[in-house]
């Protein structure tokens, strides 16, 4: 019975893993570089939602907020960060310096964007871990001696309800299908009438949007956010979208769940410290032996939506 509850928390787990999986598949597929900022954008809608809770709005605006609007702002502002994010690691330096970039100066200016902030809530808040309240902290199902958390089932429901709304948005919307082609092939969107600097902003704000959600997830279900949250849970959804496939959204989704799972059984059998060895074991196996993850593509970028 003990090895069943720890493989339906592995399976919780997954759930706030899969979120900032699918960011990372996001921005890999049609942009075709990896986003260093994701983990920080996670970081930031948790540590905001806190801070709104606990001061409320800056320069003394509003007494402390209920936790519900403060985790809603949170996310608004990981979206908002994720724009910037655009607007100075992608369309500024493909409109100074154009294809000679790709894609090493998006990826070392996202870098820096996570550094910054990052060191921001440091300076802000310190590095201690805060706890973050909500009514339903305790609210647990008991069922043939297994404890379920119901915010936990919650939050695993509306993950996967968020990416197979996504999913669905990539394959019968008129958005989904520029998004797609974008992906394919850049230059030949353009030439169909597609205005690629329009879409773009919508992969960031796609982005911003689900690791927003999962951070607000994450808050509600283990009480507790801290400046560094972000880098625990970001390692490990790089993880769960290399296993699962680049580029494939649902492979994400997999690939989060297996990570979940892995590092709760990992911790069951082995200890603690033992997660980060099991789980990286892991992705170096299936990495021998199938490198493009269990439902993955060949080439990024080619028809993996």
């Amino acid at each position: 019975m003990l090895i069943v509850q720890q493989i339906l928390n592995g399976i919780m787990l997954g759930g706030i893993y899969v979120g900032v999986a699918v960011a990372f598949t996001l921005t890999i597929g049609i942009l075709n570089f990896l986003n260093f900022t994701i983990p920080v954008l996670f970081m930031l809608s948790g540590m905001i939602g806190w801070s709104l809770s606990f001061y409320g709005l800056p320069f003394g605006l509003s007494e402390p907020l209920g936790w519900l609007p403060s985790l809603g702002i949170g996310i608004i502002c990981a979206i908002l960060a994720s724009l910037v994010v655009e607007r100075f690691t992608y369309r500024y330096f493909k409109a100074k310096h154009g294809d000679a970039t790709e894609h090493a100066i998006p990826l070392v200016s996202s870098l820096g964007f996570l550094l910054i902030f990052e060191y921001m809530v440091l300076i802000a808040h310190g590095s201690d871990p805060r706890g973050f309240h909500t009514p339903f902290g305790d609210l647990d199902l008991r069922f043939a001696g297994l404890v379920i958390s119901i915010p936990q089932i919650l939050s695993l429901v509306v993950s996967l309800a968020i990416v197979a709304g996504l999913s669905m948005l990539l394959r019968r919307t008129q958005l989904g299908r520029a998004l797609r082609a974008t992906a394919e092939n850049p230059d030949a969107a353009v030439l169909m009438g597609i205005e690629v600097n329009r879409i773009v902003p919508v992969v960031f704000v796609l982005t911003g949007l689900l690791c927003g959600l999962a951070g607000a997830l994450f808050a509600v279900n283990y009480g507790e956010v801290s400046p560094y949250m972000g880098d625990q849970v970001g390692t490990k959804a790089i993880a769960g979208m290399v296993i699962g496939g680049l580029g494939s959204v649902w492979g994400a989704i997999a690939g989060g769940l297996i990570v979940g799972l892995t590092e709760t059984l990992s911790i069951h059998f082995f200890g603690a410290t033992s997660a980060q060895i099991t789980v990286w074991g892991l992705l170096l196996v299936l990495l021998l032996f199938r490198p493009k993850g269990l439902f993955g593509h060949n080439a990024i970028g080619k028809g993996k939506f």
